[in-house]
């Protein structure tokens, strides 16, 4: 393999890696936790986002997903209003 190739190829690569260490580093800028009871059944989870709209989704996912199981208490939990939401 030619060294102007080999360099290439390196330098893509360092530069992948740099930018996927970045991205990872600076995504969250907001965090909360969502409390909510569905069916009887409540649970609280933590997610961080870029925005605090992706923030309250990500926590509200994670909350449905530890007091239903199956679409159709996924789909009835994430239109369940939350009990608390506590930014940090």
């Amino acid at each position: 393999m030619p060294k102007p190739l080999r360099f290439a190829i390196l330098a893509l690569l360092a530069a992948a890696v740099v930018y996927v260490i970045y991205s990872s580093m600076h995504t969250a800028q907001f965090r909360v936790e969502v409390c909510l009871t569905y069916q009887g059944e409540s649970a609280c989870r933590t997610a961080e986002g870029r925005t605090r709209d992706e923030a309250l989704r990500a926590a509200h996912d994670n909350a449905c997903a530890q007091v239903t199981s199956g679409v159709t208490g996924t789909l009835g939990c994430q239109n369940t209003p939350a009990t608390r939401v506590t930014w940090r």
